[in-house]
């Protein structure tokens, strides 16, 4: 298995990490610590010594409760930190829901858009589509940043979220879009309890079996693992690096982590001890 992206076909056959790159004033881990660009391309460069096989940009926090961030600001934020990082020679991810960033950060050579809105902002999947071969990153959110955990979905969240995510990627292949273009992220915190988020985990082979997709999991300190374990974010980074391992164990290829040492290195032992991992599936199931 393998994720295309603009420049890079990335082999899935081991798991990747993903280093998050947050170029904002507010995330709910590291906000205001990388905003200057210069941070920002120091922090990356740290991360890719560390280990990081991806870099995933954000220029606006989705934290729950947080504001919409203008267009205009949002490309100010990350548009040298993208330009720079190109020049790296690995495989760049933006985050954000906005096709006119999609389009101005692909432009740039971009490898991936990673989107906690699954492309349905107008105007997203035409962003996608139009493109040679950029990869992208579906995830699953009920609700919005603003009101997804005063509102959580109900229920049993394993089949509506994979319900959900084949839809979005049905019509990205309706589009022409490759599956081989595309990423699942069954959106870890956003609309969703506790329970349902472990749920997610517990059940995470349920999940991807037979979806056809490689999957992506981002349980980085997230608050579910403070609500088990009472730790403070800045305190999250055992139950952060646990919560990746088992994602990786139950089929997950991407982690997504603030962490990447840590991560890094936990993997490595993993690695030395790993079930073989799945083969690749013909045709993914809509």
């Amino acid at each position: 298995m393998h994720w295309q992206t603009s420049r890079f076909r990335i082999d899935l056959s081991q798991p990747r990490v993903m280093g998050i790159l947050n170029a904002t004033p507010d995330s709910f881990s590291d906000g205001g610590r990388h905003a200057d660009v210069k941070d920002a391309l120091r922090r990356g460069e740290e991360m890719l010594r560390q280990g990081a096989d991806i870099l995933d940009i954000g220029g606006e926090s989705t934290r729950p409760g947080s504001p919409a961030v203008p267009l205009e600001e949002e490309l100010a934020r990350i548009l040298p930190v993208v330009k720079a990082a190109v020049g790296w020679g690995v495989p760049i991810s933006v985050d954000t829901y906005k096709p006119a960033v999609m389009q101005a950060v692909l432009d740039l050579g971009a490898d991936i858009v990673n989107d906690i809105w699954a492309l349905r902002q107008r105007g997203a999947v035409d962003v996608v589509a139009g493109h040679a071969q950029c990869g992208v990153c579906l995830m699953h959110m009920h609700g919005d940043p603003q009101t997804m955990q005063a509102a959580p979905m109900d229920g049993d969240p394993v089949a509506p979220v994979r319900a959900f995510l084949a839809e979005c990627a049905a019509e990205l292949r309706d589009r022409g879009v490759d599956a081989h273009r595309i990423v699942f992220d069954c959106g870890i915190g956003f609309g969703k309890t506790v329970e349902q988020n472990f749920a997610l985990l517990s059940r995470q082979g349920d999940l991807i079996a037979g979806s056809g997709y490689a999957w992506l999991a981002g349980w980085s300190r997230k608050s579910s693992l403070g609500a088990v374990t009472g730790l403070p974010v800045e305190d999250r980074l055992v139950p952060s690096v646990a919560a990746a391992l088992l994602s990786v164990e139950r089929g997950a290829r991407i982690v997504r982590v603030h962490d990447v040492k840590e991560t890094v290195a936990a993997l490595q032992v993993w690695n030395k001890a790993r079930p073989p991992m799945n083969e690749p599936v013909g045709h993914p199931i809509a």
